[in-house]
C-alpha cells in the first residue's frame, strides 16, 4: 500500500468520523445534557466549526491528491469531494457567519430574528446532512472500488 493511499484513507477516517461524531453522537447528547440551551448552542456552534475547517483541510488535500492520481481528469470521487467542500465552504463562510451575527444581536423567542435564525438552522442541518452522507458514500464506496469486487462482479457476469 503506498502513502498515499494510507495518508488519504487516514484524511478520509478523520474527517468523515468527525462529521458523524460530533454531528450525530456528541451534539445530542450535549443538548440533552446541558440545561442552558444558550451554552450547548455556542458549544455546538464552536465544534461545527471546527469540524468545518477540518473538512476544508482534509477535503482539499483529498480532492487534489485525488485529481493528481487521475492525471487531473475527474471520477466520481473527484465529484463528491468537489460537492462536499462547496457545501463545507456555504456553511463556513455565509451560513454560519449570518446565523452568529443573528446570535450576536439578540434574539427574542418568537421574533423575526429568531424566525430567520430558525430557517438557518434548518438549512445548516439539511447541509450536514448531505455532506455526512456524501462522506458515508465516500467510505463505503471508495472501500468498494479498492477491494476489487467490482471488478469481480463484471468478470463472473460475462
Amino acid at each position: 500500500m503506498h502513502f498515499t493511499s494510507i495518508a488519504e484513507r487516514l484524511l478520509t477516517t478523520l474527517w468523515v468520523g468527525a462529521l458523524w461524531s460530533v454531528g450525530y453522537l456528541v451534539l445530542p447528547i450535549l443538548f440533552a445534557t446541558l440545561d442552558d440551551r444558550v451554552m450547548a448552542g455556542m458549544l455546538a456552534g464552536k465544534m461545527l466549526m471546527t469540524v468545518n475547517y477540518l473538512g476544508l483541510v482534509c477535503g482539499s488535500t483529498l480532492l487534489i491528491s485525488s485529481l493528481y492520481a487521475n492525471r487531473w481528469r475527474p471520477d466520481w470521487r473527484v465529484i463528491l469531494l468537489a460537492v462536499m467542500l462547496l457545501l463545507v465552504a456555504i456553511l463556513t463562510f455565509w451560513i454560519q457567519p449570518m446565523m452568529a451575527e443573528i446570535k450576536a444581536q439578540g434574539m427574542v423567542f418568537g421574533s423575526l430574528q429568531h424566525q430567520q435564525f430558525g430557517r438557518l438552522h434548518g438549512i445548516s442541518s439539511a447541509i450536514y446532512l448531505v455532506i455526512s452522507l456524501c462522506g458515508l458514500g465516500l467510505v463505503v464506496f471508495s472501500a468498494y472500488q479498492k477491494s476489487g469486487l467490482n471488478k469481480k462482479t463484471v468478470e463472473a457476469s460475462d
